[in-house]
C-alpha cells in the first residue's frame, strides 16, 4: 500500500487520538487492519490515565483486540497506523505480533523506539521486524500533540 493509500486509516487514528485529548489521555491513536480485506479490526485512543494502567497504550489496546478476536497471538496480515512513532514498549508488542507494516504519523525524538532511541527493529535479537512507512499526516499528528501539551501546561500554571 503506498503512504497516499494510509491517509484513510491514519484520519481514523487521529480522530481515536483526538477522541483521548477530549478525555484527558495523551493523544495517540491506533488503528488495526486487515491488509486483505481492508477491514478495520480495532482502533483504540490511548486509556492510560482511565486505567491507572501504563500499558494501555492505544497500540498495545488494538493488538490486545485484534488479538482476542482472531484468537491468535500472531497478526501477520495485519497493518497498524498510529499517529505517534511506537516506544519500545510497543515496538516490542508489534514484533511479537508479527505485525506486517507499521505507518506512523509524528516522529517522537523523546520517546520514539522505531527511528530514534533503541530503534528496536534494527536489533539483532528482534525476530520480526515490519515494514516500517513514517511521517504519514505527521503534521496534523503533531499538532494534536503540541496543543495538547500546551493546553496542559497553560492549565497547570493558571492560564485558563
Amino acid at each position: 500500500m503506498s503512504t497516499k493509500a494510509a491517509i484513510p486509516f491514519m484520519s481514523l487514528a487521529l480522530e481515536e487520538a483526538r477522541q483521548a485529548a477530549d478525555r484527558d489521555e495523551v493523544p495517540v491513536g491506533a488503528v488495526l487492519v486487515d491488509s486483505d480485506t481492508g477491514a478495520v479490526l480495532a482502533r483504540a485512543g490511548n486509556e492510560v490515565e482511565a486505567r491507572a494502567d501504563p500499558t494501555a497504550h492505544a497500540e498495545i489496546l488494538v493488538i490486545r483486540a485484534a488479538a482476542a478476536r482472531a484468537r491468535a497471538p500472531r497478526l501477520p496480515q495485519v497493518d497498524l497506523y498510529v499517529t505517534l512513532e511506537p516506544c519500545a514498549m510497543c515496538a516490542t508488542a508489534i514484533s511479537f505480533a508479527r505485525l506486517r507494516r507499521v505507518y506512523f504519523g509524528a516522529y517522537d525524538t523523546k520517546g520514539g523506539a522505531v527511528e530514534h532511541g533503541p530503534r528496536i527493529f534494527h536489533q539483532p535479537t528482534y525476530h520480526h521486524t515490519p515494514e516500517i512507512y513514517g511521517g504519514i499526516q505527521e503534521q496534523d499528528a503533531a499538532d494534536l500533540l503540541r496543543n495538547f501539551f500546551a493546553n496542559r501546561r497553560r492549565h497547570i500554571n493558571g492560564d485558563t
